[in-house]
Formats: C-alpha cells, structure tokens, sequence
C-alpha cells in the first residue's frame, strides 16, 4: 500500500466556512461527529489564503457595521457635539485609517473562527469543494486537489452580489459590496441603484463622510418588506439627512469611463432623466452560489433561480445531503443561517433540531436604526387577522432624548382576541439590540400584557417597548 493516496474520511463535511457554515461544523463537532470545513475564498487575505467568515464577516455584515460606527461618530462631532456644549471644531475624515481600523476588525474576528474550529476539533481544508459521486456510504467531494469521503455533507456556499447585465463591476468605479466597503476616497457624488438594506446602510456611510448621494430604486414603494408606518418615517428621515432616494425608476444605458458614470432612467412619472456621479455602487440583491457545486453529476435539485431545494429542516432531495443559508430559501440573514445550521448539526445527531422562521428578526443599521420581527401591519390585513396596535414614540422616552436620539417609535401588533404579540417594528437608537425582548417574547408565545407586566429599568430605551406594550391595552403610563 505504500505510496497509495487515501481519501480524508468524516462524519460530516461543511462545504463553505460562513456563518452557516463554520457554526454547523462545529455544532456537529460538538455533538462526537468527526467534522470538516471547506472553504476556498480568499477574499483580500494579504496571502491569498481562504478566509473564514464568508460574506457577513470580510465583505458584509461585520465591516459594514465598523464603518457606520465610525461614520456615525463624525456626524455626530460636525452636528451634535456643539449643541451638547462640547468645541472641537470641523471634523475632518481620513478614509484610509476608517479603512484601515475596519479591516482590523475583520482580521481579528476571521483568525477567530479559524481558532474557534481547532478548539473545536473541526478540520479546516483550505479549497473549493463540488460533488464527484457517491461511494458506498460516502459522498465523494472534490476540495481543492484532494478528495474527500463524507456521510453527510451540508452545503453552506453563501450568495454573491447580483450585477446588472452588460455592466462590468470593477470595484472602483462601478461596485457591489465589497467595493462599497474598501473605497479610499470619498466620492463627491455617489450613485446606488437599490434601496434595499445594502444601498442605505452604504449611502448612510458614505453621504455622514461627506458624499452627495442618490439612490436609485425600481420598486414604487420605499422599503416594502418593512411595515407601512415604519417605512414612511425612515423615508422622512433619511430625506432630512440628505440622502436623495427615488423610488418607481427604471434604468436606462450606463456609461463608464475612467473618472465616472452617467446613469439614464426614467423617474416614477416616466419623465427621462441622467444622473452623472464619480463612483456607483449596485445594490440590487445576490444570488447563490451554487454554479461550482456540480450539483447536476449527482441529481442534487436546484430550483429555477439557482437556489438548492430543501424541506424545513434543510433535507435536499439527496440523502445525506443538507444545505442551509443564502444558497437555499429564506432571507440571506447571517444569524438565519447560523440557526439552520445549528439545526441540521442537531437532526444529524437525533435531536429535535429545529428553526423558527416567523420570529427571526430583521435589522437596518442606518440612523436610526430600524428591527423588526413577525408580522407587518399590512401581512395582517391581508391574511384577515384581526389585531390591535400599541404605538410610542421614542420623543416620550427620557434616555432618548437624554442621548439626543428621539426620532423614531416602537409599534407592538397583538392578536385582538388572544392578546398573543403578532409583530413588533422599531425604528430608533439601538432598535437592534431592543428587538431581542420581542423575539424571546413571541418565542415563548407571549401576549402584549406579559411585556406590559415586566418591570422595565429606568431609564432606558427598553421602556418604549414596555410603553408599547400598554398601549395595546391602551393604557401607556408615559404617553
């Protein structure tokens, strides 16, 4: 035998080393599976190695929340510190050290998980994986050179930026994510097609920084996924702020050269119009990555957008295949893909593995902030649900304007006849954080009245959930 290669065999394989991904490996790891994780994006690794985190952790969630962060900081010191009595004088922004500390973060958090996987004895193999067939009780799967024997495997390969067609994203001039994150300059005039999570959050960051900024959106209502109330006063809002959104347009030609791009479209009321800008990002939603899985040598179904097809508990039509995450239905949450992969690791190991996609929270990291979790306003009318609504503002909470932060509202939706809490929308500072009372809420199926019962400490922002929750009664103490 000697000189014979042997293929690496293991329980489980994770093919992707993202949020859905490195935590299902390590769930299982944790659970006496022998696990592997795949992983082949190098993403802007200084040595050209594959990078843990996937999109979230190097060109997504965590990168785009350091460069809010810092962005929120400098409008604050050029528009809210003076009002608070404190001089400093005009702020001045240096793009390459906000740059610079973002990518800190990310390296940081990315060596992390490469270390939470050897605590957790999981095997990192560095290479794109993709089906070669089945043998025996093994799956064969390609990673890189080698080849790998696996009982289960569980596809976990993300999504990636969609891009409009004919129109050459080369990061500079023309960007998706990963561009908007790594610019080295403020754009005098910035241009986004997509108004969608993405697009504002960007457009909050680069217009704090100094940008002129137009958004460009196709569909006619401004944030439709969100409810009806939240998302006129974020549009409100982020008007007053300066950030120039268009809903309702089509997109014409889009002309590139070296110094900037020239956008026709025509506006809501069919008028045509051009934009010219320096740099354009493209916002408009992602796609799976599914194309290198060679899913069709082993029968493994895709649906007709490229998404895989799973059941609830993320069965493919394949045995001992699973997938999870962007690359399967569902919204391309990170902390989604992290409960189904939690979940799979858990039914793996005969456990009653499970994830509950009607209390899975939203957020937009703009400012304010806007969570959400269950149903919208306009979901209940349509299903015919009858309901009753507590509405606060966050104008009647004293540690908001304490923190100069009083825009914005809590709204609870509760079950007119058992009182059980359907849905509950926040726009205003820390909304991210305040959403977790309402999910641990509707988890334990809780009523409007037991948030209503909690004593809540004061002060604090919290309070505006516990006002809300009264108001279903109508009987708010503060408003």
């Amino acid at each position: 035998l000697k000189g014979l290669h042997m293929s690496q065999q293991f329980d489980v394989l994770v093919i992707g080393g993202g949020p859905g991904g490195y935590i299902a490996a390590i769930r299982a790891s944790q659970l006496g599976f022998t696990a592997a994780c795949a992983e082949s994006n190098p993403y802007a690794d200084p040595k050209g190695e594959p990078r843990l985190g996937g999109t979230c952790l190097n060109v997504g969630c965590i990168p785009s929340k350091a460069l809010l962060h810092t962005s929120h900081l400098f409008e604050e010191a050029n528009h809210s510190f003076e009002s608070q009595g404190i001089k400093v004088g005009k702020a001045s922004i240096d793009v390459p050290t906000m740059k610079g500390r973002k990518d800190g973060v990310v390296n940081q958090l990315t060596a992390g998980i490469k270390m939470l996987l050897k605590k957790n004895k999981v095997t990192f193999l560095a290479g794109h994986g993709s089906f070669v067939g089945k043998e025996g009780d093994f799956w064969k799967v390609k990673v890189g050179a080698d080849e790998v024997l696996a009982k289960q495997v569980i596809v976990a390969t993300g999504s990636k930026a969609r891009h409009l067609p004919n129109l050459p994203v080369d990061q500079k001039i023309v960007m998706d994510n990963e561009g908007a994150l790594n610019q080295e300059s403020v754009p005098k005039k910035l241009a986004i097609i997509g108004a969608g999570v993405i697009g504002l959050e960007m457009g909050s960051v680069w217009r704090r920084v100094g940008s002129d900024v137009t958004i460009l959106e196709a569909m006619p209502d401004f944030l439709a996924v969100a409810d009806q109330d939240v998302a006129k006063e974020a549009a409100k809002l982020f008007a007053k702020q300066g950030l120039n959104i268009q809903t309702g347009v089509k997109i014409g030609d889009i002309k590139v050269t070296k110094k900037g791009v020239s956008i026709a479209y025509a506006d809501k009321d069919g008028k045509e119009q051009k934009l010219d800008a320096d740099r354009l990002i493209v916002s408009i939603g992602r796609v799976p990555n599914t194309d290198g899985l060679n899913a069709e040598a082993v029968g493994l179904k895709l649906d007709a957008r490229g998404f895989v097809e799973v059941d609830g508990h993320c069965k493919t039509n394949l045995g001992g295949v699973w997938a999870l995450g962007d690359v399967v239905r569902g919204p391309m949450l990170a902390h989604k893909a992290m409960e189904e992969g939690v979940m799979v690791a858990e039914l793996l190991a005969g456990q009653a593995g499970h994830c509950n996609f009607d209390t899975i929270p939203w957020v937009i990291y703009t400012s304010p902030e806007i969570a959400w979790v269950g149903k919208t306003e306009q979901q209940l009318k349509a299903d015919g649900i009858a309901y009753k609504t507590g509405k606060i503002p966050f104008m009647a909470n004293g540690r908001a304007l304490g923190m100069g932060e009083p825009s914005g509202f809590v709204k609870m939706l509760a079950c007119a006849q058992t009182d059980r809490i359907l849905g509950v929308h926040i726009i205003g500072a820390n909304a991210s954080e305040l959403i977790s009372e309402a999910v641990v809420a509707m988890e334990f199926g809780g009523a409007s009245e037991d948030l209503a019962r909690i004593c809540h400490a004061h002060p604090t922002l919290s309070e505006a959930v516990h006002e809300a929750a009264l108001a279903c009664d109508k009987r708010p103490l503060h408003f």
